[in-house]
């Protein structure tokens, strides 16, 4: 009876956190819709994809991997770091079925490589990187959906590269859009952005979310300036399949052709997304941790696992390949989302849009979408960020500041590579000046000098060590004290025994304290790090 009342306990525990989460979650995930629909459809456009297979890819990653994840905040759908991949992927295929295929078995390889706890490797991202990171997001969204409030969209709706596929740059683009707006689009991005950032101050109306009026106000601005000369375009609005019956949606999706399983190209292609996908999916997860109220940790491994299921799933149903997706999420985190509940909505909606009101989503103007995106730039990229940075010294402000800049002028996933590379050289930099505590003691005329060596020596810290022992004076006792090391590298011992060997010349006389002659390699606690991973 007790075990029984324990599990109802547990469920009444389940359902109370349900209820007290659904007044932030489901207008979360209404706002999370509103931004993940544009941005499903361009990049299936972008893909050179039919646009159906982007609402697939998006259903899926907010009802399949929402489910399975351990995330409480990530959103997932397809993403634009991988249109390059899938675009050439079709081609280099040639035909969708085929590239599709690859989808499902590189979910399978993501599948594994979680079992295998490949979700460490999220582990060793610096958090300045990360920071940073966010902040370019933040300023890519900014410039990016400049254009759009403007009026302009000549590009895809979520283009994150520098160089756009109308062979245009993100600073070209604003400028093109600044010779071009449009009137109709910036009145409705600018009141949109003032509703945005006014309508929560107001405590009685901010229980209708803001980004919801915001839509509102697009569609019946939209209508106001039909007829006349400010009317807009219909490459200014959102455009999703018009469905009509359930036979026709059905026809929509498209199956893997298994007679290519044993095609050599399709599993280089596959192996290839699915190791971009997982790590775009790991920074992703890593930094929205970072920006969630409560801090929770994610499980990375199980993410890799979610992410796996979610993309076998819309491979099968001839959906792109997916991850999980930083603008979606920070949206969500933005909108107050607080449990998964609001990425699994977010993918009803999406579903049922389709089926049920196709006609009244292709009435909302990109540019009030894009003023959502606009704030929440804003609150990626806040200044005061910077300011944090800066007081927490160079070397982890300057590896922030040139991962914005690269993430900037490249792409999300080299931009972080850049930010690692600068990062590591930062703390090779600290490693090789810390390998010692140096003290000088005087007795009379002899000096005695302690070497205090570091808890890790490693290799890096030979020449740094070599330099200090070569500039000892003669006729000096020296103390090579070793206490605190649980590993000396045998490059670092060699230089030291060598050293002693060879003091007497000069009148030193070396004495080793607690320096062993050999060390054995640290090994990590690996069931403490599954614990903490899983």
């Amino acid at each position: 009876m007790q075990s029984g009342n324990s599990v109802f306990s547990r469920l009444e525990v389940k359902k109370y956190i349900l209820k007290k989460n659904l007044k932030k979650d489901l207008p979360a995930s209404i706002v999370v819709f509103l931004v993940a629909l544009p941005l499903c459809l361009g990049i299936a456009l972008a893909s050179g994809a039919p646009l159906f297979a982007g609402l697939i890819t998006g259903v899926v990653g907010g009802i399949v991997v929402a489910s399975l994840s351990g995330s409480q905040l990530s959103v997932s759908g397809p993403a634009a770091g991988l249109t390059a991949i899938v675009l050439g992927a079709i081609g280099q295929l040639g035909g969708y079925q085929i590239f599709i295929l690859a989808v499902v078995l590189a979910g399978a390889m993501q599948l594994i490589l979680g079992l295998l706890k490949g979700g460490t490797i999220g582990n060793y991202f610096p958090s300045s990187v990360i920071e940073g990171m966010l902040a370019a997001i933040g300023l890519t969204l900014i410039l990016k959906q400049t254009p759009h409030a403007l009026g302009v969209d000549s590009d895809f709706f979520g283009d994150e590269s520098f160089f756009q596929k109308d062979h245009e740059n993100t600073f070209s683009a604003i400028g093109g859009a600044l010779n071009h707006f449009s009137v109709a689009a910036i009145v409705i991005s600018a009141l949109s952005i003032a509703i945005l950032v006014l309508w929560p101050k107001f405590k009685k109306l901010s229980l209708i979310p803001a980004p919801l009026i915001v839509v509102i106000l697009g569609i019946g601005l939209t209508l106001a300036f039909q007829g006349t000369g400010y009317a807009l375009k219909a490459e200014q609005m959102v455009a999703i399949p018009v469905v009509n019956g359930w036979s026709e949606f059905m026809g929509l999706f498209t199956t893997p052709d298994f007679s290519q399983i044993t095609n050599s190209k399709v599993w280089v292609v596959a192996a290839t997304i699915a190791v971009v996908a997982s790590l775009e999916t790991l920074l992703s997860i890593e930094a929205i941790d970072k920006i969630d109220p409560i801090k929770r940790v994610s499980p990375t491994n199980r993410e890799l696992m979610a992410q796996g299921a979610g993309n076998m799933v819309s491979g099968m149903l001839g959906g792109l390949p997916m991850t999980s997706v930083i603008v979606r999420s920070s949206a969500n985190v933005n909108a107050g989302g607080r449990t998964k509940m609001s990425a699994i909505f977010h993918g009803t909606w999406l579903l049922l849009s389709l089926l049920f009101i196709p006609g009244l989503i292709n009435m909302i103007p990109l540019a009030c979408l894009a003023a959502i995106l606009l704030v929440t730039g804003y609150k990626l990229t806040r200044i005061a960020l910077f300011k944090h940075m800066y007081h927490k010294g160079w070397d982890q402000f300057v590896p922030f500041v040139v991962t914005i800049v690269a993430v900037l002028l490249t792409d999300l996933l080299k931009g972080v590579a850049i930010g690692m590379l600068i990062s590591v050289f930062y703390l090779l930099r600290t490693n090789m000046r810390n390998p010692f505590f140096y003290k000088i003691q005087e007795e009379g005329n002899k000096k005695n000098i302690r070497i205090k060596l570091a808890e890790e020596v490693s290799f890096l810290n030979k020449a740094a060590i070599q330099v200090v022992l070569n500039k000892i004076p003669k006729e000096t006792n020296v103390i090579i004290d070793g206490t605190n090391s649980r590993y000396i590298d045998p490059d670092v011992l060699e230089t030291i025994f060598n050293y002693k060997h060879n003091a007497y010349t000069k009148g030193i006389i070396v004495t080793l304290e607690n320096v062993k002659a050999q060390y054995i390699v640290p090994k990590l606690n690996h069931k403490v790090i599954e614990e903490i991973n899983n």
